[in-house]
């Protein structure tokens, strides 16, 4: 077998792991080249049936717009039922005060509206397309991920997985996230991407806007960032390696027009894509803080 056809055959195992073992789960779903991904898998280990679970996307309200495009358009084509929790009604009801300051951020706010949604809905599972070479937090992560009643996510409570059996076994409120394409590389997925013909968001190739530059970083100008007299807007040709948060993910200068120049790009980075990630760098730990906590 192609190295692409066993971890592909994996992740399909372990979606259906999740269907055998769970009462409801959910696929998080966030436009991302991961989850899309992950839509994809699904439709190869249940079609031509219908997905045992739904798909829930967290939205922030500051998301690009042509990442919310693709959703609907995506979801549209499956005809499979899609639930979206918003960060506004956090906000709204006072559950979450959104920041302020120059480099106000709703990205940490999404963890309360992601445990509301899975508290709401009774979601005993929630699938993600989280992978171990993302960041260290996440490298030491199980693909069946234990998080507590109160979503949280503690590293010493973490089961052994040995011989790829997994035990999806928990408490009353309890939940577990799951994580098909652990095991994957970025590379690995955009060969993937390549080899299947998966259809992404345009924001991951080579394109014209206007960025500032912060902290070293190209961000997308827009509405969402509060930007003043030091802030310089630029027209840059940029693309996204990660998608997020309009006010924390970062371009970087790109010709890769097409899906073989960004793998050759790639194959030359020697920055994670998560390098890209404003939210990652408020501290050493910043993403295992957020884990603790509840998040993806």
């Amino acid at each position: 077998m192609d190295y692409l056809d066993q971890l592909e055959a994996e992740a399909i195992y372990i979606l259906r792991e999740v269907a055998g073992q769970f009462e409801k789960p959910a696929l998080l779903f966030s436009g991302g080249k991961d989850s899309i991904t992950l839509v994809h898998l699904a439709e190869k280990a249940f079609r031509p049936g219908k997905f045992p679970f739904p798909l829930v996307h967290i939205d922030t309200g500051h998301n690009f717009p042509e990442t919310i495009a693709f959703r609907d358009q995506l979801v549209a084509g499956l005809g499979e039922k899609l639930i979206v929790g918003y960060v506004q009604d956090s906000i709204d009801a006072g559950k979450v005060v959104e920041q302020k300051g120059k480099h106000a951020s709703r990205n940490a706010l999404q963890t309360v509206t992601l445990l509301d949604t899975i508290a709401e809905h009774g979601f005993d599972a929630c699938i993600g397309g989280a992978r171990r070479d993302e960041e260290k937090a996440r490298a030491k992560e199980r693909i069946f991920s234990v998080r507590d009643e109160f979503g949280q996510w503690d590293p010493k409570r973490q089961r052994p997985e040995l011989w790829n059996i997994y035990n999806g076994r928990i408490q009353k409120g309890e939940n577990v996230r799951v994580f098909p394409i652990s095991n994957w590389t970025e590379l690995d997925v955009w060969n993937y991407i390549r080899r299947e013909g998966i259809k992404l968001p345009s924001i991951y190739f080579s394109h014209e806007r206007d960025v500032i530059t912060r902290n070293g970083q190209l961000m997308a100008a827009s509405e969402f960032l509060n930007i003043d007299h030091e802030d310089v807007v630029e027209y840059r040709k940029v693309r996204f390696r990660t998608v997020g948060d309009m006010t924390c993910t970062a371009a970087v200068p790109s010709e890769a027009y097409h899906i073989d120049d960004i793998i050759d790009e790639i194959r030359l980075s020697n920055i994670s894509e998560r390098g890209a990630r404003m939210d990652d760098k408020v501290s050493e730990a910043a993403m295992e803080d957020r884990k603790k906590s509840g998040y993806f």
